[in-house]
């Protein structure tokens, strides 16, 4: 996750409250919140872009041996991003051994997967699929908290989006397939 200067600033100025609590103007409070905001909303980004992935990875694996060279790439993807190999997995890679590729990232799903029930066994946390949800941040200290009660002025509601009239863009025309780029077929010089 990258951070603008603007948000490193709030960030900053948020762990020095942190550290040493003092009243808060409204508009760091504010800032505090946006960033709060922002950062919320990329969590819940990334959970929704691995969850894709992962369902790309599984249609990739379903349409196996025609989809090797995708499958294995975005196998190797999901596995650099902390992606536990399934049963499927492994079958599916037992299956297409015969390439040192799919050899390869066999021996190294086997001893992932080996690893990750060894620590279940143990009793230890295995990396989850999903983010934890992370709950909201209500107040900060030495923010409005600290502050005396003011009576709150009723909010209007949020009107919600208006419909841009298009619809939503699916998965694979945000996210086109990678393609390796073919090689030009040799000529043969009449002889």
């Amino acid at each position: 996750m990258a951070f603008s200067a603007d948000e490193l600033r709030v960030l900053r100025r948020a762990l020095a409250i942190a550290l040493h609590p003092a009243p808060l103007p409204d508009e760091d409070v504010q800032d505090c919140l946006r960033l709060a905001g922002s950062v919320d909303e990329a969590v819940g980004e990334a959970g929704r872009l691995r969850a894709f992935l992962l369902a790309d990875l599984v249609r990739y694996r379903n349409a196996l041996p025609g989809s090797l060279s995708g499958y294995l790439e975005l196998l190797q993807d999901a596995l650099a991003a902390g992606y536990d190999p399934r049963p499927e997995d492994l079958a599916a890679l037992r299956a297409l051994r015969g390439g040192a590729v799919a050899a390869a990232l066999l021996e190294r799903c086997q001893v992932l997967a080996e690893r990750s029930v060894r620590a279940r066994l143990a009793g230890r946390a295995v990396p989850a699929t999903a983010p934890a949800p992370r709950s909201r941040l209500l107040a900060l200290p030495g923010g409005r908290a600290a502050e005396p009660e003011k009576p709150e002025t009723p909010v209007a509601p949020a009107r919600p989006a208006q419909p841009s009239g298009r619809p939503a863009p699916k998965p694979s025309e945000v996210f086109p397939p990678r393609r390796r780029p073919v090689p030009p077929p040799q000529q043969r010089a009449a002889g």
